[in-house]
């Protein structure tokens, strides 16, 4: 028997490190945070009826799409309450890109497209190896829908898959992705407004991105991730480092205390 995985994927924050945010307003964001949401092929077809059900909550609201940023806190609290009683998967990765400039992989990580998808390999390898363990020793397929990015050469992202894939990397990972799961020929590109699954990963990877990435005052909000704890995936009973994923190791990521005490109330 097979089994029939969905992740929907979606980003928080930009790749760029020339000019990042010195404070809390203006430059290139501190964070670049890659999200997923897993779901089974049954409850696949579940996703717009749950989408709707949120939108339900909000009757005033205009648009009948559900995008992070265009809701109000309170709105956003809502929406992370829904999401944590939904029978789906969570995982995120995030990049702290202040610890690029001035090393070696400055020069790597500038050139377009390069942090996205080395990012989304830490994503996969924990996505993948979720699904192979929910599959219970049957075999198990994941597909992959991204959310439509503006500039991003999806071509150059599944030749990078496929390099990983035949063993041609010049550095070998500590962790691998689980290509007896995911299939590189079923990843497809979607836009956010039609697709009821990547309207709750933008909503999953902004919660985790509030979390870490100072607002206009310079606060975080960890709220929102911390409603959807239940969602996290887990290994060995942590979250940490498996639903949610600091890069570089929370050791070397050069945080503050408060951003410090998030991820450590993952572990």
């Amino acid at each position: 028997m097979t089994k029939y995985y969905t992740a929907y994927i979606d980003e928080a924050g930009d790749e760029g490190i020339g000019k990042l945010a010195a404070g809390p307003v203006g430059g290139q964001s501190r964070w670049l945070v890659l999200g997923a949401c897993i779901v089974s092929r049954e409850n696949d077809l579940k996703l717009p009826a749950w989408r709707d059900k949120i939108l339900s909550r909000f009757p005033d609201k205009k648009s009948r799409d559900l995008h992070f940023r265009e809701l109000k806190h309170e709105q956003k609290i809502v929406v992370c309450q829904e999401i944590s009683v939904l029978p789906i998967g969570v995982s995120l990765a995030f990049s702290h890109k202040v610890t690029i400039p001035g090393t070696k992989w400055e020069s790597i990580f500038k050139q377009k497209g390069y942090l996205y998808n080395y990012l989304l390999r830490w994503l996969l390898e924990r996505v993948t190896m979720t699904c192979e363990r929910a599959a219970g020793g049957d075999q198990c397929v994941l597909k992959i829908v991204f959310s439509r990015r503006g500039g991003t050469d999806y071509q150059a992202m599944k030749d990078y898959l496929c390099l990983m894939r035949d063993g041609n990397e010049v550095m070998r990972p500590v962790r691998s992705i689980r290509w007896n799961v995911l299939d590189i020929d079923t990843i497809s590109v979607e836009n956010h407004k039609k697709w009821a699954g990547l309207q709750l990963a933008d909503c999953v990877t902004s919660a985790g991105f509030c979390a870490l990435e100072p607002n206009r005052y310079g606060n975080y909000e960890s709220s929102y991730a911390r409603i959807l704890r239940d969602r996290f995936i887990k290994q060995n009973g942590s979250i940490f480092n498996c639903g949610i994923t600091p890069v570089p190791s929370l050791r070397r990521c050069n945080i503050d205390d408060a951003q410090r005490e998030f991820f450590e109330s993952f572990i």
